[in-house]
């Protein structure tokens, strides 16, 4: 827990401005982007600390699945379900923000605006999917 870090905040219910979504595992937090990039624009982060998408390794691979599936059901319950008009990734360093594993969530991929689509692009030195 690092309490500088406002995701570990969130997860731990610190911030009492975020509202958590309905998650299934209990190891990992779901809530809305303070700057939605699409209507739907959620963000799936660990309770416990970790560093960015570089640190991942091929232990975190059920992790990773695992955040996929909570965005995949925030989705299908907030009406969304085109789960082929939606992009999910984690922005590359230095291009995040935020030094706290998040996965981005969002929907639909074809209403991104043409910043966004820059942003989110698949795959790109920035983003990856």
């Amino acid at each position: 827990y690092d309490g500088k870090c406002v995701f570990c905040r969130i997860a731990r219910r610190e911030e009492p401005g975020t509202a958590l979504l309905p998650c299934q595992y209990e190891d990992l937090v779901c809530f809305r982007d303070i700057r939605p990039s699409a209507p739907h624009h959620y963000l799936v982060v660990p309770v416990e600390h970790m560093g960015n998408c570089k640190t991942l390794k091929g232990e975190h691979i059920p992790l990773v699945k695992r955040m996929m599936e909570v965005g995949k059901a925030v989705l299908q319950k907030n009406n969304f379900s085109d789960l082929n008009d939606i992009r999910m990734g984690f922005h590359w360093p230095p291009f995040c923000s935020i030094s706290h594993l998040h996965l981005h969530v969002l929907a639909p991929a074809s209403q991104l605006g043409f910043l966004s689509r820059l942003m989110y692009r698949i795959n790109s030195y920035w983003f990856v999917t």
